[in-house]
């Protein structure tokens, strides 16, 4: 096996078949406040992400360059995009779950559960049926750096589904703090982050699995450990394989939970996701910065995938 560069960890042989030895991590952005929610646009061919303090989303590609795609974004955290290709986001300031229309407007999907006001929705999935999976930690109201300080409403920090009838409701209600989340290809498991670290060093930095029922959820334990940090936002490969941010780069682990290897990033990672043209570059929103880097695999989103 060809030796690891300076980026790459490797903990099992396999690891170099999904991120070539001879791949560089590059910065494609820089000078914001905080990156996070990436989402790779095939069809327009350009990678979108938020500077949650700064309020905007912004738009990158390798054409174009770097623009500002929305402006006043309400602290958009995590995006990503439905089964029609529209771009669903959280927005911290409104404390909701926004979805962009084709003519550019914004429709409210989710800001009230039982008649209280959200804590504030933080990374967002949309699963094949078309239902809409988010997180509700307090982070967006403890102070006013990516959000605005406010007591929370509800009485506790769940993970929510909306169903295509538009019925919400909560599905995990034990987290201290969830954070990440993405399905497995087949739609099969939900992974869930663990980040009430953040606040409470004695909460474990733990990815959790949950086994999918239709519109309900059954918890299979802890899937794997970040051992740097705590887990934020995370994607799956079409081979199954999770890779999690992480407060050293990004961790990769196999279906079982077996860490494979780290992409080590000098800046504490918030996100992720997979795109390009090609399919094959991964996307790290990390502090400050925006980075890619190139890896052998597709990411398990339709939507990731370039114009070929």
């Amino acid at each position: 096996m060809k030796p690891m560069p300076p980026h790459l960890e490797i903990h099992d042989d396999r690891f170099a078949t999904l991120v070539h030895p001879v791949s560089t991590l590059d910065v494609i952005a820089e000078g914001f406040t905080w990156t996070e929610g990436p989402v790779w646009c095939g069809d327009h061919d350009c990678l979108l992400f938020s500077d949650i303090p700064s309020q905007r989303i912004m738009r990158w590609s390798d054409t174009e360059g770097l623009s500002v795609y929305r402006e006043g974004s309400g602290f958009n955290n995590g995006n990503t995009r439905d089964t029609q290709g529209r771009l669903v986001g959280c927005r911290h300031g409104a404390r909701d779950v926004v979805r962009t229309e084709a003519d550019g407007s914004l429709r409210v999907l989710a800001d009230r559960f039982q008649g209280k006001r959200l804590n504030s929705p933080n990374d967002v999935v949309v699963s094949s049926d078309g239902a809409v999976w988010f997180t509700d930690p307090t982070y967006g109201i403890l102070s006013n750096f990516e959000g605005r300080r406010r007591p929370p409403e509800q009485s506790a920090r769940n993970v929510f589904r909306l169903s295509p009838d538009g019925d919400l409701g909560a599905v995990v209600t034990d987290f201290v703090q969830p954070n990440g989340l993405c399905f497995s290809p087949d739609e099969k498991t939900l992974y869930i982050s663990e980040s009430g670290s953040s606040h409470d060093a004695s909460v474990p930095s733990v990815i959790r699995r949950f086994a999918v029922d239709g519109g309900t959820l059954r918890d299979e334990g802890v899937f794997a450990e970040i051992d740097r940090g705590l887990p934020d936002g995370m994607r799956c490969d079409v081979m199954g394989n999770l890779w999690s941010s992480a407060a050293d780069g990004v961790h990769c682990f196999d279906p079982e939970g077996g860490l494979l290897g780290k992409i080590l990033v000098p800046r504490v990672v918030s996100n992720l996701c997979f795109g390009g043209r090609d399919g094959h570059r991964m996307f790290i929103t990390a502090t400050s910065h925006v980075y890619r880097v190139f890896v052998d695999v597709h990411g398990a989103e339709p939507w990731t995938r370039g114009r070929g």
